[in-house]
């Protein structure tokens, strides 16, 4: 019996890391997008990556356990760009290549994350992050074949399956609160909707929406000015002493010191650069503001080129764009989980754009040793090491965590597809000077919470389909835009179930921008769900009540995708200096050390999926040398 015990060690000890190695993404009914409540960095996918920065996880962990599995490719993070890294080193390697994708979430995507609601039993999509198919720059040949070899043609799709007119007849609101304005009060009349200029659409004028408000008649008259006035605020500079002004001053000093706006209306334009920086107008400046048309610099004759100074978000406004804004009902997750079947056939079914919306993806297909490609969620990656020597090593050994145990596998090369910033503790081998540029850029936090609701006869009642409540909680609230492509179709009726967004950036004005990141994820990580929840009841009660909602009956189901790490850091000619070419932290951060390379959207300094796409193409270049 002894012997028999000793002889079935080793198999017994094999199945039990096989067992242990493997989580309940293999169970029966695992299907995280149909979860509400705290998603995004949901609780159980930060914990021991904290643990790994505070110092305190390896000196504590058991003993990691040998899987015995050998890899062509490790990639650490399923975003976007661990994804396309998949895609692209099969290309190079063949179909045969071994490749396993660690991420510490429960569900594959990074920010492109799926959200699914079922009110009254009909299906209800939303993005929990990247939410369209667009960039400031046009598609790079590499992501643009991407797309095309999955079948997403974005232009076609914006044609057929884009319903511009489902709302006809709503407008927009501005929600004044009580504790930033002094009373609750829903102005509807918005004109244009956009804090712009009348349109024949909307021919109200900015002063008879203004005379609605509880502005004072100085900063009726301040906003009114700013909004219609066509004045040089800057006269006897040239174009380029202009921008270069421009560059160098915040939006909100722009419109304190040279439009010489009331105080009193800042509040009005605060939040409204949230939604694209994750920071208000006194950390944004002026001259990306100039180029997404805000109020304020028709009259400075500037033409709309690139310039020194734009940020990379902004330069895609004054240069030709790609001629579409498509997104899926789910954002950009149908992007991800278009490459999770290329990878993985048998984990979904279906072959077009379209048919990938309503597909439903079997979770136990993603880590089947039979696999060539496998996923292994909830696996958060602690070590990242050459087995010898990184100028010399073929190997790669890599630690990753699961259910508070610590897993080693081995890997010919190992693709960091995850955040810049947790990268110097992967790799403690790493020079300083790398490491420093890992930690430079300071992910943007940010919140996009959606709520379920029994039916929208509130927002009808009202005549409006967006509300901007500056100074709230949420910055605003909005019907979900109404896309019908394959087997699924948006809400028609004001009876029908629909979703509505809402969106947080946490900050803190009046300091740099990196500042305000890094305190808007301690309030992000530190604040509960029924916070949330409370917030989000309140906001919504306060703001549809004229309109007949009631929060307690109205509201089906409440997701809130909270990022503490949101986007990619662009840089900001306020607050960072204009580096040399290929001197950006962005570019050291990047470089290659041995077997392992560096692939995500930080890689780029710019938050878009075609540059998540670019950055893994390049990563694995790198691991073959060319």
């Amino acid at each position: 019996m002894g012997a028999a015990g000793l002889l079935g060690a080793p198999f017994l000890f094999e199945l039990e890391a096989e067992d242990l190695s493997r989580g309940s993404q293999d169970a029966a009914g695992y299907y995280p997008p149909a979860l509400t409540g705290m998603r995004g960095s949901h609780d159980g996918s930060f914990e021991a990556a904290h643990a790994l920065r505070d110092g305190t996880y390896l000196k504590t962990a058991p003993q990691a356990v040998d899987t015995r599995e050998k890899y062509d490719l490790v990639i650490v993070g399923a975003g976007m760009s661990g994804l396309a890294a998949a895609y692209f080193y099969r290309a190079r390697a063949g179909s045969a290549a071994r490749i396993l994708i660690l991420d510490n979430h429960d569900d594959f995507g990074g920010h492109a994350k799926r959200n699914e609601f079922r009110p009254g039993g009909r299906l209800l999509l939303a993005n929990g992050g990247t939410w369209a198919i667009e960039s400031p720059t046009p598609y790079s040949k590499q992501a643009k074949g991407l797309m095309t070899a999955l079948g997403i043609d974005p232009a076609a799709l914006e044609e057929k399956c884009a319903r511009e007119h489902a709302y006809k007849g709503l407008g927009s609101a501005v929600f004044f609160s009580k504790e930033n304005f002094g009373t609750d009060r829903l102005v509807t009349g918005l004109p244009s909707g956009e804090f712009d200029r009348p349109s024949a659409e909307n021919p109200t004028t900015w002063e008879g929406f203004l005379r609605k408000t509880p502005f004072s008649e100085t900063a009726q008259r301040d906003i009114a000015r700013l909004q219609t006035a066509n004045v040089d605020y800057m006269p006897g500079l040239s174009q380029a002493e202009k921008k270069a002004r421009l560059a160098k001053t915040s939006y909100k000093d722009f419109l304190l010191q040279f439009v010489k706006v009331s105080p009193e209306v800042i509040p009005f334009y605060q939040a409204r650069t949230h939604g694209l920086y994750g920071v208000g107008i006194d950390a944004v400046c002026a001259l990306d503001c100039w180029a997404y048309e805000y109020p304020g610099f028709e009259g400075m004759n500037l033409d709309r080129v690139p310039s020194k100074g734009l940020g990379y978000t902004a330069t895609g406004e004054v240069t030709e764009r790609e001629p579409y804004y498509f997104h899926f009902p789910d954002g950009n997750a149908s992007i991800a989980r278009m490459l999770v079947r290329s990878l993985i056939p048998a984990s979904t079914p279906g072959h077009t754009a379209e048919d990938i919306v309503t597909a439903k993806l079997d979770y136990t297909q993603l880590d089947r040793p039979s696999s060539p490609v496998r996923i292994r969620l909830n696996s958060t990656a602690m070590q990242v090491k050459h087995a010898g020597n990184p100028r010399s090593a073929k190997q790669v050994e890599i630690l990753y965590s699961r259910q508070n145990r610590l897993y080693r596998v081995e890997a010919g090369g190992v693709v960091l597809a995850c955040w810049n910033m947790m990268i110097p503790y992967l790799c403690p081998e790493l020079s300083a000077e790398q490491k420093e540029a890992l930690k430079y850029g300071v992910k943007v936090p940010l919140v996009y919470t959606s709520v379920a609701i029994r039916n929208w006869t509130a927002f009808q009642k009202l005549g409006v389909q967006r509300v901007a409540t500056p100074g709230m909680y949420h910055d605003g609230l909005n019907l979900d835009a109404a896309v019908d492509i394959g087997d699924y179709r948006s809400p028609m009726s004001p009876d029908d179930p629909i979703l509505v967004r809402m969106e947080r950036t946490p900050c803190k004005p009046g300091l740099p921008e990196r500042a305000q990141h890094r305190i808007g994820r301690v309030d992000l990580l530190t604040t509960p769900f029924s916070t949330f929840e409370r917030n989000i009841r309140d906001q919504l009660g306060r703001v549809l009540s004229g309109g007949g909602f009631d929060p307690a009956h109205d509201i089906d189901a409440i997701t809130v995708n909270r990022w503490p790490h949101g986007y990619a850091y662009e840089y900001n000619a306020l607050f960072d200096p204009d580096w040399p070419a290929g001197e950006r932290p962005c570019d050291r951060a990047r470089r290659p050390f041995g077997r392992i390379t560096i692939a995500n959207s930080d890689a780029g300094a710019a938050a878009y999926t075609d540059v998540a796409m670019d950055e893994g193409y390049r990563a694995v270049e790198e691991l073959f040398g060319t």
